[in-house]
């Protein structure tokens, strides 16, 4: 088992910037990937951003690039700097872990964190 949890979360005004992390213990080693997806009230959980534990290989959903970075430390921890903060970017933001696949979709995904509330006010 892999134990994920989230912080940084809050309220900011559009145009600023906020960083969310996501530290991760337990079965760590097993780990494929990691990354964030987002889920608004009403809205399907959609992919953020990933990154691959060994390689460090970055991926992101088309409507953060350039905007967000995710990255990782030696200390089995990932963030999430966003910056230029729309209020579209209001969701609860939920790390994941992977052992097997890098995906998109949420579905392969093995581990979730309890997620963390961003609002960016107009």
């Amino acid at each position: 088992q892999v134990q994920l949890v989230e912080s940084g979360g809050g309220l900011v005004q559009a145009g600023g910037s906020l960083r969310l992390s996501c530290a991760a213990s337990g079965r760590v080693f097993s780990v494929y990937c990691m990354g964030w997806f987002r889920q608004a009230p009403g809205k399907e959980r959609e992919f953020v951003a990933a990154i691959t534990w060994s390689s460090g290989n970055t991926y992101y959903a088309d409507s953060v690039k350039g905007r967000f970075t995710i990255s990782r430390d030696n200390a089995n921890t990932i963030y999430l700097q966003m910056k230029s903060l729309k209020p579209e970017d209001t969701a609860v933001y939920y790390c994941a872990a992977s052992d097997t696949v890098l995906s998109h979709n949420p579905q392969p995904y093995d581990y979730w964190g309890q997620g963390t509330q961003v609002t960016v006010s107009s």
